[in-house]
């Protein structure tokens, strides 16, 4: 397993793809914004303010818990599962990961980028409530500890994906993967 960690516009995504061709084996990818678009229109306890900020209810976490212990299964059958994961709680949302994924080698990587570029990178995508990478990209890394963090400031995705899987390949030491 490899779960990344990083604000909205940070470059997650690119490195997902990326380390699809990388990797050795084939690996599944699965990201928050696929749950976010399963999900039906109203109703889905998700709401994206005027300035960028995300609050959730009770409804979104029901079904997000139902997503990451859907994505554990198939981690726990054998598939190997890059997650893309927005952690708007922090530590506590890596928890929950962590529970799910008990008994799994994980490598745990934060993906950073300064506010300013992800907010231009917010912009140029068009698809994004304007402010969300900029409230989001030092909130989502509080309290997570991780194995290894890229910087996609003024890194590409390709360099990044090299990165983690040269760290994928180095025998197991921390006990964490």
């Amino acid at each position: 397993m490899i779960v990344l960690n990083g604000g909205s516009s940070s470059g997650k995504s690119g490195i997902v793809r990326c380390l699809q061709e990388v990797l050795p084996e084939p690996w599944l990818a699965f990201g928050v914004d696929s749950l976010i678009e399963a999900m039906p229109g109203a109703g889905t306890g998700i709401e994206f303010a005027a300035d960028g900020e995300v609050s959730v209810d009770d409804a979104f976490m029901t079904l997000q818990a139902a997503w990451v212990t859907g994505i554990a299964a198939m981690a726990h059958a054998g598939a190997r599962v890059i997650i893309d994961d927005v952690f708007l709680g922090g530590a506590r949302s890596q928890e929950g990961w962590r529970e799910a994924l008990a008994g799994l080698d994980v490598l745990w990587v934060g993906v950073r980028c300064e506010a300013a570029v992800a907010a231009g990178r917010e912009i140029a995508r068009g698809d994004r409530v304007r402010g969300m990478a900029e409230q989001q990209a030092e909130l989502v890394h509080r309290g997570v500890v991780y194995d290894l963090e890229v910087d996609t400031t003024h890194t590409e995705a390709l360099d990044c994906a090299r990165t983690i899987a040269r760290a994928m390949a180095r025998p197991v030491l921390s006990g964490s993967r």
